[in-house]
């Protein structure tokens, strides 16, 4: 039985949404009063359509959740928004955490255990042309789209959490105006 080495290894990233208009009347999205007039909020009776980036390599076909790798001295909060924000182009504002995934794999005859930890991200500026060189493809999708994307099952489940707790943000965040 051939042996590895094991390394235990951790990531943070996230899932970056945007709310979106919804088609149907009843659960339509208003424009924000005051401060960012683009900025959309759910209506009365609080639904969203909840619009998230994935990034993307064309060669593998592979669609995942933007992530990476703490660098010396980064809180994991510091990591999931540096590496959203530099593998989307996206600026992000931190609103919770979701969960994490486990998974191994070997490279080089070395097992990885590997965690990450996932954190809702909403975008607040930026433009997906502008993410780095890691991926080529950054694009946005509804949740029903991005679940159909996704590579990894994992991640597919860290999106429906991420829409089950972003519901939740919206229905009992403090109303602003």
């Amino acid at each position: 039985m051939e042996r590895y080495q094991t390394l235990r290894a951790y990531s943070a990233g996230g899932v970056v949404f945007r709310l979106a208009p919804v088609c149907s009347p009843e659960n339509h999205l208003v424009k924000k009063a005051q401060h960012d007039s683009r900025e959309l909020v759910p209506d009365s009776n609080g639904s969203a359509r909840m619009d998230v980036v994935l990034v993307g390599r064309s060669h593998s076909g592979i669609w995942a959740l933007p992530k990476g790798t703490p660098q010396s001295g980064e809180t994991i909060e510091q990591v999931a928004v540096r590496e959203a924000q530099e593998e989307t182009g996206l600026q992000v504002q931190l609103i919770a955490y979701i969960g994490s995934i486990t998974y191994s794999f070997v490279r080089e005859r070395v097992r990885y255990q590997k965690q990450v930890r996932h954190f809702l991200l909403k975008a607040i500026g930026g433009d997906v042309a502008l993410h780095d060189h890691e991926y080529d493809r950054v694009e946005w999708f509804s949740l029903p789209e991005a679940c159909r994307h996704l590579t990894y099952q994992n991640e597919v489940n860290i999106l429906y959490q991420a829409e089950e707790m972003l519901q939740r943000w919206l229905q009992y965040r403090p109303q602003e105006g």
